[in-house]
């Protein structure tokens, strides 16, 4: 078996292939379009049909380049960019090149044959590109009230509602109000054109949140149906995992998304690390589920308590990183429930 290896940038793809035991066969550098696409699959061509593609999980930079491949009926993984790093970092060859690093991501898909595979999901696309988006206005909408309210503090302080309070609509009218009565400035009109930003930034988000909803509530009632779980944290969560079927068990899932601790012992005493690898949204997502059911649900705190009195020495962190993987699994077969729900019939 030949695995080729992909180093994706946004105007050129470089691809080296090795053979089962990792020699280098070949390399080539193609442009990131559709006519350097053929020419790499013609290339590729000459290795055999018993070939695997492994690609760098490079985000928003070699989707086109993976859905042409597994259109041409190829088969993908995506190798994390820590992964490729490590592969090169214990290689002979010294130095960084798009070359090194093509060699490095074919070696480690070799190394690690159970990688997620990459598949046509256009319904995860679509939620991974709506939430990137919403999350870039919530972030402007931010800055704009930090804005916002250093200007009130030089015009009249009385006038700032307190923070996370200028996101409704009626804060921000009572604050027009207030604002027009004072005698123009330059300062007045120009707090009064960022509460009109925040106006339309607000009304930005509520209109993708709709969109979300619509598209995330027939598509995961079962992960909805987990406290924690709002429609913008499953869009993300469906966005970013980008096919559950994807994942060989929940274990796999698990170390996906960084949830899974990692072993740091060499004697009788086993002891775990935190885990900084994996999706890092995804970990996020699961966090912050933790921390709501730990707020909102009596059941999992009294896990906590559990898995805390039969580790009288954990920490508190490690305490929470325990329920961060536990939480993984529901997630995981929420997911898998959801996924088999979308599943045609069979007669």
């Amino acid at each position: 078996m030949v695995v080729i290896g992909i180093d994706p940038h946004k105007r050129t793809h470089t691809a080296v292939a090795v053979d089962e035991v990792g020699r280098k066969l070949g390399q080539v550098t193609v442009a990131s379009t559709p006519e350097g696409w053929l020419r790499l699959w013609a290339w590729a061509g000459g290795f055999g049909p018993d070939r695997r593609w492994a690609v760098e999980d490079g985000r928003g930079v070699a989707g086109r380049l993976v859905r042409t491949l597994i259109g041409h009926g190829a088969s993908v993984v995506w190798v994390p960019p820590k992964l490729m790093a490590q592969s090169r970092a214990s290689a002979r060859t010294r130095g960084k090149s798009d070359p090194i690093d093509a060699l490095a991501i074919a070696r480690a898909a070799l190394r690690e044959p159970d990688l997620p595979a990459a598949h046509l999901d256009e319904v995860a696309a679509d939620l991974r590109l709506l939430t990137d988006r919403r999350e870039q206005l919530v972030k402007w909408r931010t800055q704009t009230i930090n804005q916002l309210r250093w200007h009130l503090h030089d015009l009249d302080p009385g006038l700032d509602p307190g923070a996370g309070r200028l996101n409704s609509a009626r804060q921000l009218d009572r604050l027009t109000a207030g604002l027009e009565a004072l005698p123009a400035s330059v300062r007045r009109d120009l707090a009064l054109e960022l509460v009109g930003e925040i106006r339309r930034l607000r009304e930005q988000i509520r209109r993708l949140d709709k969109q979300l909803g619509e598209l995330v509530v027939p598509l995961a009632p079962t992960l909805l149906a987990i406290v924690g779980v709002n429609v913008v944290t499953a869009a993300k969560i469906i966005g970013e995992v980008a096919g559950i079927s994807r994942f060989r068990s929940a274990a796999a899932f698990a170390m996906h998304a960084g949830a899974a601790p990692i072993p740091v012992w060499s004697s009788n005493r086993p002891q775990v690390r935190l885990n900084r690898g994996g999706n890092r949204q995804l970990n996020a997502c699961l966090h912050r589920i933790v921390i709501a059911q730990l707020s909102h649900k009596p059941e999992a705190r009294a896990w906590r308590e559990r898995w805390t009195q039969r580790r009288p020495n954990a920490t508190g962190k490690a305490a929470l990183r325990a329920l961060k993987r536990h939480l993984a699994d529901v997630v995981y077969h929420a997911l898998l429930t959801d996924h088999r729900r979308q599943l045609p019939a069979t007669a």
